[in-house]
């Protein structure tokens, strides 16, 4: 395999710069072109819903590179440009204004974009979600004593907002069309942790509750109606869910099902074309099936294996999801993956009630799938190992503190 002269990378995101810095790393010497549609240096997305948007972490602090490593790398990084389309044929990157840039290897690391709530008085003014810095800014200036937020969708996204938002006083409405939060990941057992600690927290949450319409008057948000009762607001946060952005791929003729499809190499169909974060749809080798994960140890770790495979060397992603979350005085963090269905039994180790503890996902053969830690920390590393053995746990043993990870 001949090696690429002329790399193109595609977003501005977390994993599109660690796409850069992992070619260079590797040896890489040839043109590399970093293509970003926001006018921001790329940076990590989690703290615009937790430190940034509480105010308590500086945005500079969510760069990911400063603007003198791309220069000192010789990285052709072109900000506020967003690529049109993609001919993969001809190896280019079209992009507005009429432009084009040629490539050898193409990494896609485009993210994704919120979903839109399809009821009336969705695009009114005052309503607001959250994927940019932008955005972040704008929802943090409707927090404070007095006002009143809705908050349609308790997903992380919408949970972490809100305890934003009550961190600042602000009163906060969560309307949520499930029977508890986060119940399609961490399904019913654990979901009610997070019911109670918002409770706690002073927010009005409305579980089964379906929103028919966004209220506006002179254009603006005023409420959300849920049935036949309107619940007023100064404003509304929609976070339910985000989508892959797979235009560029799909248009592009790209294997294309929920996300970008990717081999172990993170490898598309297009054997000159790799997709990474949000969007990649990967063949995972150690899970034995496909899955795509929307967090941000995604884009941190996949893009040196597809630099790697970019480079004609043998590479494999094996790393098991990973994600995190900060609320209120709760931390915590989730290894493996064990949606809905996936799972018979939960085993926990430690105390529900004070919010300190360890869960873990078991499926039909005592195997661990996943493992939650909230409010314990050191944990991931120690609990990793029992979920890639895949070897069957006595859940007794498992709930006992006493019992070392390492003899489990």
């Amino acid at each position: 395999m001949s090696s690429p002269n002329k790399i193109v990378i595609v977003g501005g995101g977390l994993a599109g710069a660690k796409g850069a810095e992992a070619l260079r790393a590797q040896g890489y010497p040839g043109a590399l072109t970093l293509i970003a549609d926001e006018p921001h240096l790329p940076y990590e997305r989690p703290p615009l819903s937790k430190g940034y948007l509480a105010g308590s972490a500086q945005f500079d602090e969510a760069i990911v590179l400063p603007a003198d490593w791309y220069r000192e790398h010789d990285v052709d990084l072109r900000l506020s440009t967003r690529a049109s389309s993609l001919d993969v044929a001809g190896q280019r990157v079209h992009l507005d204004g009429g432009a084009s840039v040629e490539y050898d290897k193409l990494l896609l690391a485009t993210g994704s974009v919120p979903r839109r709530l399809p009821v009336p008085g969705a695009d009114a003014e005052g309503v607001h979600y959250l994927r940019t810095r932008d955005d972040s800014d704008a929802i943090r200036e409707l927090f404070g004593a007095g006002r009143r937020l809705v908050i349609i969708g308790a997903g992380w996204i919408g949970l972490e907002v809100a305890a934003a938002a009550r961190g600042a006083g602000t009163d906060v409405t969560v309307v949520e069309v499930a029977e508890l939060p986060l119940v399609g990941v961490l399904g019913p057992e654990l979901a009610q942790v997070f019911a109670d600690l918002h409770a706690a927290n002073g927010v009005e949450l409305r579980f089964g509750a379906q929103v028919e319409e966004i209220v506006t008057e002179g254009g603006r948000a005023t409420g959300v109606r849920i049935g036949t009762e309107t619940v007023p607001a100064d404003a509304v946060v929609v976070g339910v869910g985000v989508a892959p952005d797979v235009e560029l791929a799909a248009k592009a003729g790209l294997a294309v099902d929920n996300g970008v499809l990717v081999d172990a190499a993170l490898r598309t169909s297009d054997p000159d074309v790799y997709a990474v974060g949000d969007i990649a749809n990967h063949d995972h080798p150690l899970l034995g099936h496909r899955v795509r994960v929307e967090h941000w140890a995604t884009a941190l770790n996949q893009p040196a294996t597809a630099a790697a495979a970019m480079l004609g060397n043998d590479a494999s992603y094996t790393e098991l999801p990973y994600f995190f979350s900060d609320q209120y005085d709760l931390g915590m963090e989730y290894i493996g993956h064990a949606p809905r269905g996936a799972y018979t039994q939960v085993v926990v180790r430690g105390d529900l009630a004070s919010r300190e503890f360890v869960a873990f996902w078991l499926d039909g053969e005592r195997r661990i799938k996943a493992a939650m830690n909230v409010n314990v920390w050191d944990v991931v590393d120690e609990v990793k190992p029992l979920i890639t053995a895949g070897r069957a746990v006595d859940p007794e043993r498992l709930s006992d503190p006493q019992v070392p990870y390492a003899q489990l």
